[in-house]
């Protein structure tokens, strides 16, 4: 499964997200969900934890000026590779 984390770490709920991601299924985060994937926060070693594959849509990385700030943990995607994501999981979650 593919979940789309959407929103920002403070409006996300991470706990359930984590908890129910399994060991195949991806995160990709996108828009505010971005700040998410920041190095040194609460909310990437949660995802971290959750042994997960993890991305991150480029664009929003870089529209909110976060390129240098994000972890190398996280897979950076373009929109050909979003898709490419979406087609290898076709059933997903929206967070």
């Amino acid at each position: 499964m593919l979940h789309t984390l959407a929103k920002s770490p403070t409006a996300a709920d991470l706990t359930t997200l984590c908890a129910i991601a399994g060991n195949n299924d991806a995160i990709l985060l996108l828009q505010d969900g971005v700040l998410c994937g920041l190095v040194n926060t609460h909310s990437l070693e949660k995802l971290i934890f959750a042994s997960t594959s993890l991305y991150a849509l480029k664009a929003d990385v870089i529209a909110r000026g976060l390129s240098a700030r994000i972890s190398s943990n996280i897979v950076l995607l373009d929109y050909n590779q979003f898709v490419e994501l979406s087609v290898k999981h076709p059933q997903q979650l929206s967070w």
